[in-house]
């Protein structure tokens, strides 16, 4: 019998209590808690440092677009004559292949918006941040080429 009592025992004994699950919850809340305020405000600071960076990168080719071509791209053939060469344009003075290889979106999404003649410079490249709207504060800012 001595046997028979240590199995009803050892049964009693597998398995979690209410207590271990409950703290165990409370632990993973915890840690889910710290993840989402310090992790989540990296990501957006990431977000506007890739449309800073991606602006520089435009920035360059379209440098590269002015020495070949003498101007840089009309307003309304806009980035996208980085990439292939605008009706109207001298082929033998573009670059074969383009300035770009990929025309990138903003983070968000969003094409980044060219003006030339631009209003803060000889060109105004600009992404309209997290809202997609003139204007706004903190990750809604606009990151622009002039600043």
């Amino acid at each position: 019998m001595r046997d028979e009592e240590k199995k009803t025992v050892q049964e009693k004994e597998d398995g979690f209590t209410l207590v271990e699950v409950m703290v165990t919850l409370v632990i993973i809340g915890l840690l889910t808690t710290f993840v989402v305020i310090n992790v989540l405000p990296a990501q957006d600071k990431a977000l506007v440092q890739k449309a800073k960076g991606d602006i520089r990168i435009l920035e360059q080719a379209l440098e590269m677009y002015r020495l070949d071509m003498f101007d840089y791209p009309e307003e309304d053939a806009g980035l996208d004559a980085l990439k292939d060469m605008p009706s109207g344009a001298d082929d033998a003075r573009y670059r074969k292949g383009g300035y770009i290889k990929l025309l990138p979106n903003d983070p968000w999404g969003r094409p980044y918006v060219y003006r030339y003649p631009g209003e803060n410079g000889v060109y105004d490249i600009m992404s309209y941040g997290s809202d997609g709207e003139p204007g706004g504060e903190d990750q809604a800012a606009d990151i622009v080429s002039w600043e």
